[in-house]
C-alpha cells in the first residue's frame, strides 16, 4: 500500500458520521443519559501494515476474551481523548508514545454499554515489543490492514441478547472472531478508505 500515511489521512478527510452499537437494530431503544467518554487506538504499523489488536482477558468482568483495540475510558488525568488512548495502549501493551504518529480521529462509537467511544487513528513508526498487561489482556496480535480495509470480509450475525435478536457486524481472521463495536469502528475506517 504506498503512502500509508497520505492513504490514511485521506480518510479522516472524508465526511462520516458517527455509528453505534444500534446501527443494524433500528429496534432497540438507544438508552438515555450520559455516556462515558473513552478511546480506542487504531495503531498501524507502517513497516508491516498491519493494524494491532488485543484479546481481553478471561478474567475481565466485562466481554472477557474478546477482540478489541487497545483503549478504555477517559481518566481525569487524560486531557484529551488522545491522550485517554496513548495511555491505555501504553499500558495494555506496552506501546511507547515516541513511536506514535497520531493522525487525527474519526467520529465517535456509542455502544450497548453506555461508552461514546473516540477511535484514534495513528501510525506506529518503529517496531516495538508489545508486553501485554497480564490483568487486561492475554495475547496481542496483528491484522493485516488489506484485510481490515476490505468491505467483502465483512458480515452481519446475530445473537440472543436481553430477549431479542441482535444483529452486529464481523470480520473474522484466522482464529480471532473480530466483531461488536471494534468491528464496526473498523468498518467505518474501511468505508472512508473505499
Amino acid at each position: 500500500m504506498p503512502d500509508l500515511r497520505k492513504k490514511l489521512l485521506g480518510a479522516l478527510s472524508h465526511a462520516g458520521s458517527a455509528s453505534s452499537d444500534f446501527d443494524l437494530n433500528p429496534d432497540v431503544k438507544i438508552p438515555g443519559g450520559a455516556l462515558t467518554p473513552a478511546a480506542v487506538l487504531i495503531g498501524v504499523r507502517q513497516d508491516r501494515q498491519t493494524v494491532v489488536l488485543t484479546k481481553r482477558s478471561a478474567r475481565l468482568k466485562h466481554h472477557p476474551g474478546q477482540i478489541a483495540l487497545p483503549g478504555g475510558k477517559q481518566d481525569p488525568s487524560d486531557s484529551t481523548l488522545i491522550d485517554a488512548a496513548l495511555r491505555e495502549a501504553r499500558e495494555e501493551i506496552g506501546l511507547p508514545g515516541s513511536v506514535v504518529d497520531v493522525l487525527g480521529t474519526l467520529p465517535p462509537h456509542q455502544t450497548v454499554t453506555g461508552y461514546q467511544v473516540t477511535p484514534v487513528l495513528a501510525i506506529i513508526n518503529d517496531d516495538f515489543q508489545s508486553m501485554p498487561e497480564a490483568g487486561e489482556v492475554s495475547e496481542v496480535f496483528d491484522v493485516p490492514l488489506a484485510h481490515l480495509l476490505d468491505p467483502a470480509r465483512y458480515h452481519v450475525q446475530g445473537r440472543h441478547w436481553q430477549g431479542r435478536r441482535r444483529y452486529y457486524y464481523t470480520v473474522p481472521f484466522g482464529p480471532y472472531y473480530i466483531w461488536g463495536a471494534t468491528a464496526r469502528i473498523m468498518r467505518a475506517l474501511a468505508e472512508r478508505m473505499s
